[in-house]
């Protein structure tokens, strides 16, 4: 029983839980970056170079001619797809600057936190005999 205590007392920490929402966003990241690259950026640049789908560029290893990828796949030949590829170092560089920027912002406010005047520390309570004679003076002043 005691197995199960330590690992939910594990699964339970703050950056146990951080990790899991950070990977559930950066897979969810990883899609939408997927699809800009695949349906917004690879088409025009496609089209500058000859309206060329890097998706589909390959080198089938049978030494036969195939029109397209799929046809390649369908007679079942080996291929080099080196286009997919291009897609693949698209994705990362766009994944890689997107996360040094949000980590170059977080420094920045880390730094503007650092940087921050502290307010100043609460001055310390007075000595126990100081408080006792200021209670003795109030007293005498109001006469008692």
């Amino acid at each position: 029983m005691t197995l199960l205590k330590e690992f939910k007392a594990f699964a339970m920490r703050g950056n146990v839980m951080d990790m899991a929402v950070g990977i559930l966003i950066g897979g969810a990241f990883g899609k939408i970056v997927t699809s800009m690259v695949n349906d917004i950026l690879m088409p025009p640049i496609g089209k500058l170079t000859g309206n060329v789908n890097f998706a589909d560029l390959f080198v089938a290893l049978d030494g036969q001619t195939y029109s397209s990828l799929a046809e390649a796949k369908a007679a079942g030949a080996a291929t080099i797809n080196y286009g997919q590829f291009v897609n693949t170092i698209v994705d990362f560089v766009i994944v890689a600057l997107a996360i040094f920027l949000v980590v170059r912002a977080m420094n920045a406010l880390r730094r503007q936190e650092a940087q921050a005047p502290a307010a100043p520390p609460a001055p310390p309570p007075p000595p126990p005999e100081v408080t006792l004679l200021t209670e003795i003076r109030d007293l005498l002043k109001q006469g008692r």
